[in-house]
């Protein structure tokens, strides 16, 4: 496998480009006093819009962005990008973290160095990480598929592949959103090499054996399957768009950063532990620069095209079928609806559950100690099983 280092070269003219298309933005009319619940308001991205079109500095965001190396590598037929970062301690264990959406390997900069240098966080080394961050093909700077079947599965396969390459016979996966997806298709897929995955979040396609030899659910568990039937009734059509149109979304979100951004902001503010104060969880500049990422690499069109790749093989659980190996679950309070153990438990072998004090969906950027940890204390027993 062909490994090389990765360096942005975004040009000028790029950035320019989205400075004028801001300045020509054409505002729809609004409804007074709607606030937040129509969507996101005009007031609020027209001064999110003009701090991006005058004050963001991508050269400052791209500085940040290299604090983490980065390759690229040709694997089944694709130039996926990957950070690569290792751990200082007597023995890293590897471990690979995926993204979802609307996030990016960015998501990660924050437990990077958590991960790879606990020592220097108030940690013991011996429980440093060698850490890969790949971006999920068609998100950032990995290439999209030309083709259909660029599922979740697929890409636990490429990431089962690029871990060979890295020289990783046997390690650990964790992520969230679409990465908890992707963690547990690797467990499935790669059961030999995969010492255990932990998960911030439970895939919302994962639905285990409820047959007639099934325990009946318990309480906990159908409030928790009223709660998710209401929440996507409030905030699931972006999903069924994404999953069923996502090409007739594209251009809109391709061809207009204000749109483009709208449609991140609204999801941002949505899912995390911010209290309806997006800006109190995610600076301006970490807000931008997620944005202007997508923009840049024009990539939002193939990172939604993911949910309509997921949607043909969704993780259903016959008779006892089950996730192998063992999984830790961080369960953070202002995740979308996150089911109870005993639903998890149906299919996964849980070894840990940890109910996290605060936090929301984007669990690395929002809360990167409290994730760090609890990832540090699920695979600690599991060191002496994996290796690079």
């Amino acid at each position: 496998m062909e490994i090389q280092p990765f360096s942005m070269e975004l040009p000028e003219a790029m950035r320019q480009d989205l400075r004028e298309r801001l300045a020509r933005t054409r505002w729809p009319g609004e409804v007074e006093g709607a606030g937040w619940r129509l969507g996101v308001p005009t007031a609020s991205l027209r001064e999110l819009t003009e701090e991006w079109r005058t004050r963001f500095d991508w050269r400052r965001a791209e500085a940040r962005i290299r604090s983490v190396p980065q390759f690229t590598a040709g694997i089944d037929g694709a130039r996926v990008h990957f950070a690569h970062a290792r751990g200082e301690g007597p023995r890293p264990f590897p471990i690979v973290i995926t993204h979802g959406w609307p996030g990016s390997f960015l998501e990660m900069l924050r437990i990077v160095p958590l991960l790879t240098n606990p020592s220097a966080h108030g940690g013991d080394p011996a429980d440093a990480f060698d850490v890969v961050v790949p971006s999920i093909p068609g998100f950032g700077f990995s290439e999209p598929s030309a083709r259909l079947g660029m599922g979740p599965a697929r890409v636990a396969r490429i990431w089962a592949e690029l871990m060979a390459g890295l020289g990783y016979e046997r390690f650990g996966a964790q992520g969230g959103d679409w990465g908890a997806t992707v963690a547990t298709r690797l467990a499935m897929e790669e059961p030999s090499r995969v010492a255990g995955i932990h998960l911030n979040y439970i895939p919302g396609s994962y639905a285990p054996d409820l047959g007639a030899e099934s325990r009946p659910l318990s309480g906990a568990e159908r409030e928790f399957l009223d709660e998710r039937e209401r929440w996507r009734e409030d905030e699931g059509a972006y999903g069924h768009i994404q999953a069923t149109r996502p090409q007739t979304l594209a251009y809109a979100l391709t061809d207009s950063p204000v749109g483009l951004l709208a449609w991140i902001v609204e999801k941002l503010r949505s899912w995390s532990d911010c209290g309806g104060d997006v800006e109190s969880r995610f600076s301006r500049e970490e807000i931008l620069t997620h944005v202007t990422l997508y923009w840049l690499t024009g990539t939002i069109g193939s990172s939604i095209r993911l949910y309509a790749e997921a949607r043909e093989s969704p993780l259903r659980f016959p008779p006892g079928a089950r996730v192998p190996g063992p999984t830790g679950v961080a369960r953070f309070p202002k995740e979308a609806p996150m089911p109870p153990r005993d639903w998890v438990e149906r299919a996964y072998d849980v070894a840990r559950w940890t109910e996290m004090p605060r936090g929301g969906h984007f669990a690395a950027m929002e809360e990167p100690e409290l994730l760090a940890e609890d990832v540090r204390e699920f695979f600690r027993p599991l060191r002496g099983t994996a290796g690079g």
